[in-house]
């Protein structure tokens, strides 16, 4: 009697590409919270304690600002993640009803440019608010720029974290859209959710905000070594009444989380990998980045 053939075992990797198949670049990182790929060059600014948050501001600088997102930034940004990154936005839907009012808008950091370039798209056509490193507004002629697009420099200090505070009030009462990204560093091309803190989860849930999020997930494209990108939207989320600022800082950090965990399975394709060191004594000892 003939034996049936065998079946093929099933791949352990149900999502990434083949394992024999080698990623364009390995990163080794030691510590998932503090580690940063982004390859800019970091000034370490500070700002001064006393920055002032919310200059006053005429209309001849307003129409300048408004013709400067609306008219030349959103045009090329949409164009040039739709051209080099493929991008795609899926599930804007849920943001309908909520363009008039303010909320808060998380996404996991795996971009340097399009990370920037996405959430315009998202929430269009409300203008975005995005949290950004003070390096950003180091020199006056780029500060002016920046705010102009919607950057808002993270407080430096205790002193200047209470004008920082006043801001974040402020866009909420004038339900504005904020933009967050909590892991705060860049990991380009990561196909998993760094864990990350509940801090920037304070404001929407003092403000009583609806909060959403959006992963960024990477696909196989054809005849490109390059992935596409497609970006998932998902929310709302709203602080419970019954819970303190403190608990639904963590609660609104948990849904955030757990909602990116779910989209960020969808990516098939794996760039960049990233590998922990390992470390024994004082020695550093970089594992097999197919381990």
């Amino acid at each position: 009697m003939k034996s049936l053939p065998k079946r093929p075992e099933k791949s352990l990797k149900k999502n990434i590409k083949n394992a024999d198949e080698k990623p364009f670049k390995v990163n080794y990182y030691s510590d998932e919270l503090n580690d940063d790929f982004a390859e800019i060059v970091s000034e370490h600014s500070k700002l001064p304690d006393d920055y002032e948050y919310g200059k006053k501001r005429g209309a001849l600088w307003k129409a300048n600002s408004f013709i400067l997102y609306y008219g030349i930034a959103y045009p090329i940004v949409t164009v040039y993640n739709k051209l080099v990154h493929g991008e795609k936005i899926k599930n804007r839907k849920v943001l309908k009803g909520y363009k008039k009012e303010g909320f808060f808008l998380y996404g996991n950091h795996t971009m340097k440019a399009a990370d920037a370039f996405t959430p315009p798209r998202i929430i269009y056509p409300k203008k975005m608010n995005i949290l950004v490193n003070p390096d950003a507004v180091a020199k006056p002629v780029v500060s002016d720029l920046v705010e102009k697009f919607g950057g808002i420099p993270v407080a430096s200090s205790l002193k200047s974290m209470r004008n920082f505070s006043g801001k974040m009030k402020k866009l909420s009462e004038e339900n504005k859209a904020v933009v967050i990204y909590p892991e705060a560093h860049i990991w380009p091309y990561y196909t998993g959710i760094r864990p990350f803190k509940d801090a920037s989860f304070k404001y929407p849930a003092e403000e009583n905000k609806p909060v959403f999020c959006f992963t960024r997930v990477f696909k196989k494209r054809a005849f490109r070594k390059r992935p596409k990108t497609v970006v998932y939207v998902d929310g709302p989320f709203f602080p419970k009444p019954e819970y303190t600022v403190k608990e639904n800082q963590k609660y609104l950090r948990d849904c955030v989380y757990e909602a990116m965990k779910r989209r960020a399975k969808q990516s098939n394709e794996e760039y960049v990998k990233y590998v922990k060191e390992r470390t024994d004594g004082d020695d550093v000892i970089r594992g097999d980045a197919k381990d």
